[in-house]
């Protein structure tokens, strides 16, 4: 052996870098011996099945209102339902959700009606007094400066002894931001209880991972702060949810914050204002649409004999009827009058601004 070689093996382990075994295969199966305890209750697994099942039907209503002129521009999760659905089904109702625009999935998981998401992406705010629980945070337009409010949140709740998490999601453009380095560094800091997950969708927009990161893994981007980072098929529900519920529960437990990469990618374009074919080749996508979460646990569903035709087609017909009188109430709803948008900027408005409001009021 070199000396080299000597030497290395002296040398202190500082940091790992996990990386979750796949639980469920792309053909719905999976390795008993490694499967966590919950892959056997089909109750759940079909809980989580609806559950990506809905947000896939309301992202397609979504999108077919936003090219009809009733809704702005919208962000479909298509691809993506495993990792909103995964994360949220193991938080607590105490605990708080800082989602990113594409994480419908995990406000309809906490109760969110679908028609305070559509009135938010018909422009009107209104749809963020929503009916999940009311210190989840609203949707995150910014890229990535849900981070630092999520740091802030989970300090508040060390400081208070309070057993709950924050739990942040945003894609993997947002790893390049200073606002969630800075965020990370914190947490890391003063071992705060907050779970960062990343979406790794492999597209920021136009931009592909490999002009967003050298970096092997954004998992490893935990390590320079002080914590764990673990790899996760984002495509797989069950390691998913496995992988959330570990990192939620240490973070509750005082052992400090996580960071989970949920490897997926994104089938749809990045938004309704978007169009993806412009740089991203067709065949890849096809190629992608293997890995989907939704066929993949269908597909186990139905060899453990716990999901049928029969099945499907309820749950098709119960969804498109959820959806369809979600979008009447949102139609129903009457904008607001113009001077409203002076409600919440000051305590006290300015003169100026007081002035205007009154002549708007005038004009209705």
């Amino acid at each position: 052996m070199t000396e080299s070689g000597r030497a290395d093996e002296q040398l202190q382990v500082i940091a790992r870098l996990r990386g979750a075994p796949p639980q469920l295969s792309c053909a719905g199966r999976f390795d008993p011996s490694t499967a966590p305890a919950f892959a056997s209750d089909t109750r759940l697994l079909v809980r989580l099945y609806r559950a990506m099942v809905l947000v896939r039907a309301f992202d397609l209503k979504a999108v077919a209102l936003q090219r009809t002129g009733r809704l702005g521009t919208y962000a479909a999760s298509l691809g993506q339902e495993a990792v909103s659905v995964g994360v949220a089904s193991v938080m607590r109702p105490e605990d708080v959700l800082f989602p990113s625009y594409r994480d419908n999935a995990a406000l309809i998981w906490r109760g969110v009606k679908l028609e305070e998401i559509l009135l938010f992406w018909g422009g009107d705010e209104r749809g963020n007094h929503f009916s999940g629980p009311v210190q989840d945070f609203p949707f995150c337009i910014p890229v990535g400066s849900q981070a630092p409010h999520a740091a802030g949140v989970a300090y508040a709740f060390k400081l208070r002894k309070q057993p709950r998490v924050a739990v942040c999601l945003f894609g993997d453009g947002a790893t390049s931001k200073g606002d969630v380095f800075e965020a990370m560094n914190f947490a890391g800091v003063h071992k705060l209880p907050v779970v960062f997950v990343v979406t790794n969708n492999q597209w920021a927009i136009s931009v592909p991972l490999r002009l967003q990161t050298a970096s092997e893994t954004l998992a490893q981007k935990a390590i320079a702060a002080g914590f764990t980072g673990e790899q996760v098929d984002g495509n797989d529900i069950v390691a998913m949810h496995a992988a959330a519920e570990e990192a939620i529960e240490a973070a509750r437990n005082s052992r400090g914050p996580r960071f989970i990469e949920a490897v997926t990618y994104r089938l749809g374009d990045h938004t309704t204002a978007d169009d993806a074919a412009r740089y991203r080749p067709t065949e890849e996508v096809q190629a992608r649409w293997k890995e989907e979460p939704i066929a993949r646990l269908r597909s186990f569903l139905a060899g453990q004999s716990a999901w049928s035709k029969t099945d499907e087609e309820q749950l098709s017909a119960e969804c498109q009827q959820h959806i369809d009188a979600a979008v009447e109430r949102y139609l129903a709803v009457k904008p607001r009058a113009p001077e409203t948008m002076f409600d919440h900027l000051y305590a006290e408005l300015p003169r100026a601004y007081a002035a205007q409001r009154r002549e708007l009021e005038g004009n209705n």
